[in-house]
């Protein structure tokens, strides 16, 4: 099958994260994907372990960047300069995520590319955007640190917690790849190129969703919660004989439907917990409530006795046994990608599943031009 982007040609200038992420979609959808890397050691994650794989190159690197080529360019050289502007000159898209202005000074920004390329899509990823914050380093930590998310992330009365992943980069690799699809829609119908700007810390304050919402509708600033949920009770983790149960219930319904399995069905009854609204008014109460029938199983136990009355509940699993879950419904989570020496690498799947034009997976992450390794 073909892909539904295959005759998209992409540019990818930008390291890390978030921009090799955004160009990772748009490769496994169809797109030809041009990393550029810097002369000697290429993309600053090729040297970002451990882990490394059995045969040594860098695992994290490896996350975000199949199915592209990679070519060397020295950007501080003219001639490799005149060489990025010749190939800027025939894609469709461009992706960089250097500290403003730097593209500028290489005469490869997107005001200088565009003459040659009325067309381009040109996306340019940022922590603070170009504006007053242009000089302040982006990295994912700083930004959940100022964008508010360690705030609301760890226990109460703790230090504040970033989450375990970067997942501000990831955020706005998405956002850049919904950015750039958008502008390739709009040049389909006027033949118009245009910039796609991203920066890393209004992404995070968007996804903030219900949390920014609370602030900026209602003036509420929340804080850190641990586990629980500050609108949904039982929203949270709650203790079995054996360790930790989640509940997830998201309505009335499902909150008779537990109260039945766990043989306490008068608390559904009980008007401090009938509704939602009481339910979180009374939250620590409901929750010794729980807890004291919930002791007398695993976590196991509970998690398969609630799924079959459709109660949303679960253990917490590490990352092996989330693999293993998704692997026995069949949703097939790792896909293996040949090297050029015919060896594999595994990595997680595209999670976006087209029925007329799905992911592909043509090859495995690119070696550094010019070297042996990683």
């Amino acid at each position: 099958m073909s892909g539904a982007l295959d005759k998209l040609r992409v540019l990818d200038f930008s390291r890390v994260l978030a921009g090799p992420f955004a160009t990772m979609q748009l490769a496994d959808l169809g797109a030809t994907v041009t990393k550029v890397e810097r002369p000697g050691a290429g993309d600053d994650t090729r040297a970002w372990g451990p882990p490394y794989d059995e045969y040594g190159q860098a695992t994290y690197f490896q996350a975000v960047n199949r199915n592209k080529d990679s070519i060397v360019l020295d950007l501080t050289d003219e001639l490799d300069r005149a060489r990025a502007r010749a190939l800027a000159a025939g894609v469709d898209v461009v992706v960089e995520n250097f500290r403003p202005g730097l593209m500028a000074e290489f005469g490869l920004d997107y005001d200088q590319l565009r003459p040659a390329n009325p067309g381009l899509i040109y996306c340019s990823i940022t922590g603070f955007g170009r504006g007053p914050g242009a000089a302040l380093p982006g990295y994912d930590l700083l930004i959940q640190a100022l964008g508010g998310l360690m705030s609301v992330t760890g226990s109460p009365g703790g230090e504040p917690q970033k989450v375990g992943v970067a997942v501000v980069d990831v955020l706005a690799g998405l956002f850049a790849t919904t950015g750039i699809l958008a502008a390739l829609h709009h040049r389909e119908v006027t033949g118009e190129g245009q910039r796609v700007d991203i920066d890393l810390l209004t992404c995070l304050l968007a996804a903030l969703v219900n949390q920014a919402s609370a602030f900026t509708a209602a003036g509420v600033v929340p804080t850190r919660m641990g586990n629980q949920h500050p609108s949904i009770a039982p929203y949270e983790l709650l203790s079995c004989a054996d360790g930790d149960l989640v509940l997830a219930v998201g309505n009335d319904r499902q909150f008779a439907a537990l109260c039945d399995a766990l043989g306490i069905r008068h608390l559904s009854d009980d008007p401090r917990f009938g509704t939602n609204t009481a339910r979180v008014q009374h939250r620590e109460l409901l929750c010794a409530e729980l807890e004291r029938r919930l002791k007398t199983r695993t976590a196991a136990d509970w998690a398969d006795a609630l799924a079959r009355v459709r109660v949303p509940a679960g253990v917490v699993n590490d990352i092996a046994g989330a693999f293993g879950l998704a692997g026995d419904l069949g949703l097939n989570p790792i896909v293996h990608l040949p090297r050029e020496d015919g060896s594999k690498v595994s990595l997680c799947r595209n999670p976006i599943n087209l029925s007329a034009t799905p992911a592909s997976y043509r090859s495995a992450p690119p070696r550094l031009p010019g070297t042996d390794d990683r």
